[in-house]
């Protein structure tokens, strides 16, 4: 089994997650790359993969909608599961699916989707980024359920372990959605 995880990240927060998910494959005996989307040439050397982007605006960036667009057709064959990072605050603010995202679902069938709150680090944006952050009052600090995280990617673990695994609606059935 080996496992493509790739997440489109603009201040690293994301992609830290996918790292992490990478590794936690990795301790579990699953061949896992962790890449940034633009570094994929394809996934056909991929038995399942696990796509993430930062949410900014309620969107999902712009390399994660390419990569989903340049390998439509071979993610549509495999098992892919999505996240999405980005709500902030403590709780976080209403962890809704991005209308793109939703999209990128329906159209490759994705086996589950995650919204995960993010982190913001003011010092790390750029002018027009922090003018944002101050109109909309976002919340400094790093909101990032890892446990929530670990959890989900065991749930994938096990699914992808689990050659029976049953057809069903391809959700997964105890993932913290």
């Amino acid at each position: 089994m080996k496992v493509l995880v790739t997440a489109a990240s603009r201040h690293g927060s994301t992609a830290e997650i996918a790292t992490i998910i990478a590794g936690i494959l990795q301790e579990s005996h699953i061949d896992a790359d962790a890449l940034p989307p633009a570094a994929v040439a394809d996934v056909v050397d991929y038995d399942a993969v696990i796509l993430g982007s930062a949410i900014y605006a309620g969107r999902w960036l712009q390399p994660a909608l390419d990569f989903v667009q340049r390998h439509a057709e071979d993610l549509a064959v495999r098992p892919v599961f999505l996240f999405s990072s980005g709500p902030l605050g403590d709780p976080p603010g209403a962890p809704a699916e991005p209308d793109d995202a939703i999209d990128a679902e329906l159209a490759i069938g994705a086996m589950d989707v995650q919204v995960f709150p993010g982190r913001l680090v003011r010092r790390h944006l750029g002018p027009s980024e922090r003018f944002v952050v101050a109109m909309t009052h976002a919340p400094q600090g790093d909101f990032r359920p890892w446990d929530d995280i670990v959890d989900w990617t065991r749930e994938i673990v096990r699914y992808l372990s689990d050659e029976s695994a049953p057809a069903g609606d391809g959700r997964l059935a105890d993932g913290p959605r």
